[in-house]
């Protein structure tokens, strides 16, 4: 009988480990989430992620913009080259508060690569940067 009870906590112990949600996964979620900001050209949902400031380059045009700004000017982009695909092709750290995203950014005939640049907090990742290139 005490081997049965043995089991079954065994048993529960395990199975709520399988089902608990890891920290790494939960830091993940955003960067699905950024990324389908992007595919659907969504400059609201996108710049739900900006931090207060956000430093913003396209095609070479850089500027330091508030986070609403940044919004205008990044739907402006989406109206110009709507998106018709976007894929994150490499994803990196350069430190415990930095994290970056290299993704490709295709448009009718013309594609680009974006370079995100977020602070991690406890909420969730806080895009400082962003630097949009044609390929």
């Amino acid at each position: 009988m005490n081997k049965i009870y043995k089991y079954i906590l065994f048993t529960l112990f395990f199975g709520l480990f399988l089902y608990l949600p890891d920290s790494s996964l939960g830091q993940g979620q955003p960067v699905e989430e950024i990324s389908l900001s992007i595919k659907a050209g969504s400059s609201k949902a996108l710049s739900s992620y900006f931090g207060e400031n956000v430093e913003l380059s396209i095609n070479g045009n850089q500027g330091d913009y508030s986070k609403n700004q940044a919004e205008l000017v990044i739907r402006d982009f989406f109206k110009k080259f709507p998106p018709s695909n976007f894929d994150i092709v490499h994803k990196g750290k350069s430190s415990n508060q930095i994290q970056y995203f290299i993704g490709s950014y295709q448009s009718k005939e013309i594609q680009f690569r974006l370079l995100i640049k977020c602070k991690l907090n406890k909420e969730s990742p806080r895009i400082y940067a962003l630097d949009i290139n044609k390929e």
